[in-house]
């Protein structure tokens, strides 16, 4: 029996709740690990060196079993679950298992071998110049691929446990990547340099791993009957459901591909500015997925196994409604926090990361890196929704080639702004930032546009309603944020932070209830009724 639109919706914000205080938790961890980093390397050649090694296992992961297969196994594997094909979904498990370790393996132990190849071509071409940091970067780089394997297996059962409505666990799975960083910086480093921290990230891929193990035990307790094998050797040749997580995967792992391709060239671009940059556009960007993940990235895995479990039924009415109450949800969130990292950019970062090797320049490199990606926020946000509700209805092929459409710009916007940037005077690395946003955003329009022809509908009016009214109450706070700052130019620099998020949050909370949007007025009341009981 199917959930009704209102429970699902409900379930979703239920589980979106559990997931967001999770990923936010992982954020603040990973917060902290980029403060010990930058303290103790700074915005330097030695950084520029480990973060770009750190995009070849990053690579990997999110190839195989990253976004690509998420995309693909959590569908098909929930809609066999839906079914009661209990038997059956294990199987698929199992041999889509077999072939990540595989093949996760095998591509390590080829980027490892031509690791400086990679590097020189491919990867970071401005650091030959400095046979020191290439050198260091083909050595961290191989060090680091061991994670790629890791973080595969790891990316699986997430996969499995979401499929089941467990959030919780898989969502705290990146604190322990952090906190293996954390370790790595803590314990190694002192003695190691920056080779204890490509080490902390294995240890951290494997803290990433162990802590999922026993939620995927528990799945298979109960009834005796009932128990089906976790895992079998088997590759799964010849079965259809695996044929269908590969049908999908395809045209994802494209996407993905193209994705990377843009980090690449991000990289490649950058190693060729002045130093720092690519700790610049990697500084700058991790601030701005914080916010992301905390908004659209928790609740976009709280929606999804609910959205396959109302396609796989047939429940396309349901699609529609849950949906529409999540873009809106995620635009109320992205479109103030966006405002909140334009304005409040520089004294966040000082207050963050200001100290040790992590001087004034280095503030300022971030800072602009920032200011560009920020402005993207509500279209990363908005479009992982909508790609998780494309994939979720076995759809892999639009928003791949609506994907591979805007990152391509991508890449010529990067070319472009970065030539405009360095001969109008501007820090060059800022205009990687804005090509980032501006692809993301007409990626998001094109998305939005197909999928409201797919499900003939939806609900945007209701949807525009939330964007305006969080927009007014945004740009209220924008001009709160304004005056906060040159009030408190003599002031301590916490004060200036911190109060301008106390004092941003506040303003933008009082402008839509004044607004009267209906997610606060549900939320006040909920509350109302558990303080009353």
């Amino acid at each position: 029996m199917s959930k009704s639109p209102t429970n699902a919706n409900r379930q979703i914000a239920r589980a979106a709740g559990t997931v967001m205080l999770a990923f936010a938790f992982g954020q603040v961890v990973g917060l902290v690990r980029r403060i010990l980093v930058a303290q103790a390397f700074g915005a330097g050649a030695e950084l520029d060196a480990f973060i770009a090694a750190n995009r070849v296992s990053e690579t990997l992961f999110n190839l195989v079993a990253g976004g690509a297969l998420g995309s693909a196994f959590i569908p098909t594997f929930t809609g066999l679950l839906a079914k009661d094909e209990k038997k059956s979904a294990w199987q698929l498990a199992s041999a889509i298992a077999n072939w990540v370790a595989l093949i996760l393996s095998l591509l390590a132990a080829l980027a490892a071998l031509f690791a400086p190849q990679i590097v020189r071509h491919a990867l970071a071409p401005g650091f030959s110049a400095n046979p020191e940091q290439f050198a260091l970067t083909v050595a961290l780089l191989r060090i680091q691929l061991f994670s790629a394997v890791l973080f595969g297996m790891s990316g699986l059962i997430m996969g499995i446990l979401n499929s089941h409505q467990v959030f919780l666990i898989p969502a705290l799975t990146p604190s322990m990547y952090q906190l293996g960083m954390i370790f790595g910086i803590a314990v190694l480093v002192p003695q190691m340099g920056i080779y204890g921290l490509a080490w902390g990230v294995v240890i951290g891929a494997l803290f990433h791993l162990l802590l999922q193990v026993p939620a995927l035990l528990k799945l298979n307790q109960g009834d005796e009957e009932k128990k089906q094998p976790l895992f079998i050797f088997t590759l799964g040749i010849g079965n259809s459901n695996v044929f269908e997580v590969l049908r999908l995967m395809g045209p994802r792992l494209l996407g993905v591909a193209v994705v990377q391709l843009n980090f690449w060239v991000n990289t490649w671009l950058a190693s060729k500015m002045a130093a720092g940059s690519v700790v610049g556009i990697e500084y700058g960007f991790a601030l701005m997925l914080m916010a992301q993940v905390a908004i659209a990235q928790s609740i976009a895995t709280a929606a999804m196994p609910t959205f396959s479990a109302q396609y796989a039924l047939g429940k396309l009415d349901e699609v529609r409604n849950s949906l529409a109450a999540t873009i809106r949800g995620v635009l109320l969130l992205s479109i103030p926090a966006a405002m909140g990292l334009i304005i409040l950019r520089v004294p966040l970062i000082t207050l963050l990361y200001q100290r040790g090797a992590f001087n004034a320049h280095s503030t300022k490199l971030v800072a602009w890196a920032l200011l560009w990606y920020a402005v993207g926020l509500v279209g990363h946000s908005v479009m992982e929704i909508l790609a998780r509700a494309f994939y979720a209805l076995h759809d892999t092929k639009t928003p791949v080639l609506v994907g591979i459409g805007a990152m391509s710009l991508n890449i010529l916007f990067s070319i472009l702004f970065a030539k405009l940037f360095e001969q109008i005077g501007w820090m060059p690395h800022g205009g990687l930032a804005l090509a980032n946003s501006l692809a993301t955003a007409l990626e998001m329009v094109l998305l939005m546009v197909l999928m409201r022809k797919r499900l003939c509908g939806l609900n945007g009016k209701n949807i525009l309603q939330g964007f305006i009214k969080a927009a007014l109450a945004a740009s209220a706070m924008g001009i709160t944020l304004f005056w906060w700052l040159q009030a408190q130019i003599m002031s301590a620099l916490w004060l200036s932070a911190t109060g301008g998020i106390v004092l941003g949050g506040i303003v933008y909370l009082l402008g839509i209830w004044i607004l009267k949007v209906p997610e606060v007025i549900q939320i006040a009341s909920m509350v109302q009724k558990r303080v009353r009981k």
